[in-house]
């Protein structure tokens, strides 16, 4: 991967963001760009697997529009290669350096073809690997820069993935994150998310709401961690406190 990054910022061109919302998870993806068969699988839900590729696609916009800044700040001056953990249909895309080279960590394979199509709207390069994020299969120390946004939330074991975003980074190497997490005890938004937490986690794929992810990052063994902690205003409720921030190997 390489080791430097691009002078300054470019702007996003319009046409990056998802449209055709219908197509973009229903038509195949292209066979030049078939993901990489890696080292672990996942069994994706034929029902729930097509429902959040739809919804992710769906509401792309106004999901982005609610982060937007956030993004905007972790995910600058990233480098011209660099890897991202769960990337779904390419959210982040719109922040990445025109021409950069993506290597999308990706098992749910109801994505790819949306992934795709939009990397080739945003000039990205991308490779898909077909495996989990506990399982990533990268060289020890063999990249510059990772980045995901609600990841951690989602897998099964989110300190083995942090651990694995670090054995991958160089020294000095960079995760930008950025995540929903546990409310507070003892208030309103802490009771609804214990109250959906089981339907919330059926619909979402394992997603939950409980996990205080912040000290997750802190313990995964990086060098520094700088998190910043805010709470969105949105109708998906549970998901509103959240973290942004920077972990450097």
């Amino acid at each position: 991967m390489g080791r430097t990054g691009l002078p300054g910022r470019q702007a996003m061109p319009v046409w990056c963001g998802l449209t055709d919302t219908k197509a973009a998870y229903l038509r195949p993806a292209p066979e030049e760009s078939a993901p990489v068969e890696g080292s672990a699988t996942f069994e994706t839900h034929p029902v729930r697997g097509r429902f959040n590729a739809w919804f992710f696609t769906a509401l792309d916009s106004y999901i982005n529009w609610l982060v937007r800044d956030r993004k905007r700040t972790v995910f600058s001056g990233l480098p011209a290669e660099l890897v991202e953990v769960g990337p779904g249909v390419g959210a982040n895309f719109r922040y990445l350096p025109p021409g950069c080279r993506l290597t999308a960590i990706e098992p749910n394979h109801y994505m790819h073809g949306a992934l795709q199509r939009r990397a080739a709207r945003c000039g990205v390069d991308v490779q898909i690997r077909s495996v989990t994020g506990d399982a990533i299969d990268l060289d020890d120390q063999s990249v510059d820069a990772v980045i995901s946004s609600l990841l951690l939330c989602t897998v099964a074991d989110p300190g083995h993935v942090a651990r694995e975003i670090r054995r991958i980074l160089r020294p000095g190497g960079r995760y930008a994150f950025v995540e929903h997490t546990v409310a507070p005890d003892g208030t309103v938004l802490r009771g609804i998310q214990r109250a959906v937490r089981r339907p919330w986690a059926w619909a979402f794929e394992g997603c939950s709401c409980e996990r205080d992810l912040a000290a997750v990052i802190r313990a995964a063994g990086f060098a520094s961690v700088e998190i910043d902690q805010y709470r969105l205003r949105s109708p998906f409720v549970p998901a509103n406190t959240q973290i942004a921030g920077t972990a450097i190997a």
